[in-house]
């Protein structure tokens, strides 16, 4: 706190100041501010020398506004794609309505179903439900299915909330929801409740191929967190290739339900503080202006199939302390990898989360 008044009291200290630049510091200001388009492009982003391994920060800051706007309905991919939308990510309504074709499922995260007695129970969050932007995008997208959706958590469930005897009665609560709602279905985060509970399986992984035999029939998808696979004590890939193919391969290994695996892809980045064994996730215009600050030497981890950056940022406070960052970043060439991998295995895809990335990755789509 005391920090932030020291900020504010030199600000208004200095406001009465004025100074004017030189025409050399102007140019040297003007040489230190990379470019950005404001338009739109008439060619997708495979054209345009972005999804590629040599990578240029300078190319990114240009481009990363412009999408391919004569193409932003064409399909790319051919299976399943689903799209998470939150409400605290405004710019994510927005990438529904222009690239809806682009998408088979929408799922805004609206809603939480909470228990509320014996038999008893209710959807929360309904108060998100945003209808005129559901007929708009439906509108501009035949087919799309939103509510396949809703994502309604079941958070603080006991294992013992999980009762046969319930099934009937929750079925017809959702259901009601869905109607009033005009939703086409859900998606439901249970599995990581249950693993709380520490009842799920003592098997490696959350969810092995023995859950996903049992529930493969009934459901019709199931969307895999394949990222954030390093943590903050060791930095690394978002989400190792390899790793990748293995999850999908583990969960079916004879690709009998592999059009059900949608398989998840993160649209932000991790930036690690190496110096506090700490991390955070990185959006894209944070992202951007990471780029324009720093300019860093984009490099393509061929193992990973990702690339990353490091580099130097100052803590605000005394003596303003420099430490060292290292960032795994979004791009267009580790999207197109894992796309062309979920082509050869068979799989769909699920994007967390849209309007967090930057607005010409949905040409790949």
């Amino acid at each position: 706190m005391r920090t932030l008044f020291n900020l504010l009291w030199l600000a208004l200290a200095c406001s009465p100041v004025h100074t004017t630049l030189s025409k050399s510091d102007a140019k040297k200001a003007a040489s230190k501010t990379l470019l950005e388009k404001s338009q739109f492009s008439d060619k997708p982003v495979q054209d345009r020398g972005l999804v590629v391994t040599d990578l240029k920060a300078e190319s990114v800051v240009l481009e990363h506004r412009s999408y391919c706007s004569t193409k932003a309905r064409d399909r790319h991919f051919a299976g399943d794609v689903l799209g998470y939308v939150t409400p605290w990510n405004s710019h994510g309504y927005d990438v529904t309505k222009v690239f809806g074709s682009k998408f088979t499922q929408i799922s805004p995260v609206w809603l939480q179903l909470k228990r509320r007695g014996r038999e008893m129970f209710e959807v929360t969050g309904l108060h998100d439900v945003d209808q005129g932007w559901m007929r708009a995008v439906r509108k501009h997208a035949k087919g799309l299915h939103i509510g396949k959706s809703g994502r309604p958590g079941v958070e603080d469930w006991t294992y013992d909330d999980f009762r046969n005897d319930e099934i009937e009665e929750l079925s017809k609560t959702v259901v009601q929801v869905a109607k009033n709602q005009h939703f086409d279905g859900f998606v439901v985060e249970v599995w990581n409740q249950l693993l709380s509970q520490k009842r799920v399986t003592d098997q490696l992984g959350m969810f092995t191929h023995k859950e996903f035999e049992q529930l493969a029939p009934v459901l019709d998808g199931f969307s895999l967190m394949t990222y954030d696979y390093s943590t903050a004590h060791q930095p690394g890939p978002n989400a190792p290739l390899s790793w990748v193919r293995a999850c999908v391969q583990v969960l079916d290994p004879k690709s009998k339900w592999r059009s059900k695996i949608l398989l998840g892809l993160n649209f932000y980045g991790m930036d690690y503080a190496t110096s506090k064994d700490a991390r955070e996730p990185v959006v894209g215009a944070r992202y951007i202006q990471t780029l324009k600050d720093h300019r860093p030497r984009m490099v393509w981890d061929s193992q990973a199939s990702e690339h990353f950056f490091e580099y130097k940022k100052t803590s605000l406070g005394v003596g303003g302390q420099a430490s060292a960052g290292a960032h795994t970043s979004i791009c267009a060439q580790s999207l197109q990898v894992r796309l062309e991998l979920a082509r050869e295995l068979g799989v769909g895809v699920s994007i967390w989360e849209l309007g967090q990335g930057l607005d010409y990755f949905y040409d790949l789509l």
